[in-house]
């Protein structure tokens, strides 16, 4: 096989251009069958195989910089730097990351995980190298999609001012933008690329910056330049901002590639390369439901079906049937998704109420001032989004929701440990940077009635309410316990004895574990599920503290600035006769791995908490 000769970085370039489709095939081969049984981003990296090849011979790794924005399709890239066995640990606690890793590879030399970012970095990188005296090729890889997010732009408009260069490849799989005009588009991209062309050009305006009045006539030839080439030339929005234009080019097509990255190389300032590829090309289920092969679970490779079928509704599908039961009810109530319609559980509302559904791209900061314009508006807008996600529009919602206290609904999935994705996707955060907003209320559901109850009860409240609820199955349990959700109000579960638990959202049923754990060395738990994280039920913290030897919080959020930092606060005036236990995940980022096996790993898993409240109960004795 040809990829056992590829052992390490550029060993790509000992295989002859006659093998570039077998192994092009190798690759696609190893990837299928690898992603089948540990799930992944298999798609994005599907399609962007000959894009992958192309790059690593056009560049020379690690000298040379690439920067994958989102980073899920580096699966190739990993290949080619000789990470081959790392994929059968791949995106495992302690494996290899499915996303850019420095302390990984010399070879990524810039970690990525959320979109948009790739160009804003790359340009960085430019300036360091550039102001380091170094002349070394900096390439920054963005799809389609990930340039509809407003911070590409904004660093498409700071990149029109270089007069040195940095390529930007556009991997382009859904023709998003403007199609080929046709032959004369062709011609001009080869005039303009041409060497000699690009010597005359420097020369030409070189020179005449020199005399009186050239920039004027510089000025003067390019407007008339850019006003022909506006009829004909794909990609003038970018020509307009100058950054030179290049394409499209078939993204599998290695020889095309390979010449168009040869004359990128040759510009003296910003270049976009125009690539277009097939998502999830080469292997027919993955072409046909590009959607479900974006982050696949473990797969059967004939029928390209999940291996394990599932049969019980997450928290996800739980939040789409309720908000196509809302959107029936109010006519008021409408959807906005940053380009998850799918993920998010926004799919049904969006067809069954197309008119009252928005899908803004992956605009997370748009989309949350939108809603705050539909609030406005008199509208009641829910913002589905993940955690995660959610951070990139802190100020919109501090600034254009909260202030103005309107009734936006943020339904946060994915909140707390996600899992496989790792540090950049872990849904850690959100309690605290929400709690830290005025007006801004925030809830937690127990379990799967008590989110469809949470969801009812923020459309119907007149101020900003956020929902979180974790990635995965939904709890069925506690169905008993369903008091109506009242602003501010926690709810007692039980109530028996020295040791109190307060618990938000999924770590309800965690207290629930440790509390059948403790009771079977001896010692007596109440539960309380907080509910609301903001404003926190103060009567309930008290009552806890005053009838009880340990008030312990539970939280799948950072200490910093979460729920138990709010208790601790309340408790510490009956130290005296109560301690107190934050349990939360330590101040760091989280790594790749089975959500269980982190949980043990930092210590917020029932075992791990029972023997810490055993030990703080001993020492109290």
């Amino acid at each position: 096989m040809l990829l056992d000769s590829i052992k390490g970085v550029n060993d790509i370039k000992n295989i002859a251009p006659s093998d570039y489709p077998l192994l092009a095939q190798e690759i696609r081969d190893f990837l299928i069958e690898k992603i089948s049984r540990t799930g992944g981003h298999l798609g994005s990296n599907l399609g962007a195989v000959e894009l992958t090849m192309a790059l690593h011979l056009s560049l020379n790794l690690p000298e040379d910089k690439l920067i994958w924005d989102v980073g899920h399709q580096s699966y190739t890239h990993k290949l080619l730097t000789g990470r081959r066995e790392g994929f059968e640990n791949l995106r495992k606690f302690g494996g290899m990351s499915g996303f850019p890793k420095r302390k990984e590879s010399d070879c990524d030399c810039f970690d990525t995980g959320h979109s948009s970012t790739s160009i804003s970095a790359g340009l960085g990188l430019v300036k360091a190298r550039d102001i380091q005296g170094g002349t070394n090729t900096v390439v920054s890889v963005i799809g389609d999609g990930s340039l509809t997010g407003g911070m590409a732009y904004e660093a498409l408009n700071n990149a029109a001012k270089l007069e040195t260069n940095f390529i930007i490849v556009l991997n382009d799989n859904n023709m998003s933008i403007s199609e080929n005009v046709g032959g004369m588009s062709k011609y001009l991209n080869s005039i303009r690329t041409a060497n000699a062309y690009l010597d005359i050009k420097e020369g030409v305006y070189n020179t005449l910056k020199e005399i009186p009045r050239g920039e004027r006539v510089v000025e003067s030839i390019r407007k008339a330049k850019s006003s022909f080439k506006q009829l004909v030339v794909p990609g003038m929005m970018f020509e307009d901002m100058g950054i030179t234009y290049l394409g499209p080019v078939d993204g599998h097509n290695i020889p095309a590639m390979l010449k168009v990255f040869q004359d990128a190389k040759r510009t003296r300032n910003a270049v976009m390369v125009h690539v277009i590829t097939q998502k999830g090309k080469g292997y027919a289920p993955a072409e046909r439901h590009p959607a479900r092969f974006h982050g696949a679970e473990p797969f059967d490779i004939g029928t390209g079906l999940p291996s394990k079928a599932r049969n019980v509704a997450n928290y996800t599908d739980i939040f789409s049937t309720v908000m196509t039961k809302l959107g029936a009810r109010d006519e008021k109530v409408v959807a906005i998704t940053a380009a998850m319609p799918d993920g998010t559980g926004l799919k049904r509302f969006r067809n069954m109420y197309p008119e009252r559904f928005f899908d803004v791209g992956i605009a997370e900061e748009h989309a949350v001032t939108f809603a705050a314009g539909l609030a406005a508006g008199g509208l009641k807008p829910v913002v589905a989004v993940y955690s995660s996600f959610l951070q990139r529009a802190y100020d919109q919602i501090l600034h254009d929701v909260c202030i103005q206290n309107l009734p936006v609904v943020f339904a946060i999935d994915r909140a707390g440990l996600v899992g496989s994705d790792g540090e950049t996707h872990q849904g850690i955060f959100d309690l605290s940077y929400l709690s830290s907003i005025p007006n801004m209320h925030i809830m937690a559901p127990k379990n799967k009635w008590e989110l469809s109850d949470m969801m009812k009860f923020a459309v119907a409240f007149d101020g900003p309410v956020a929902i979180r609820y974790p990635r995965g199955e939904a709890y069925a349990g506690l169905k008993e316990y369903r008091a109506p959700v009242e602003p501010g109000k926690a709810e007692l579960l039980c109530a028996e004895g020295e040791i109190c638990l307060m618990a938000v959202g999924s770590m309800v049923k965690t207290a629930e574990e440790v509390k059948a754990l403790l009771n079977e060395s001896g010692h007596k738990c109440s539960i309380i599920n907080a509910r609301f994280v903001k404003p926190v039920d103060k009567e309930a913290v008290r009552w806890a503290a005053k009838n009880h030897r340990l008030v312990v919080s539970m939280e799948e959020n950072v200490a910093s600035g979460g729920y138990g930092e709010k208790l601790r606060e309340i408790v510490a005036p009956f130290y005296k006769t109560t301690k107190f236990m934050q349990i939360a995940i330590p101040d760091e980022y989280v790594e790749h791995g089975n959500v269980e096996q982190l949980k043990k790993e930092i210590g917020i898993d029932a075992e791990t908490i029972a023997e810490k409240i055993k030990k703080e109960m001993e020492i109290g004795q």
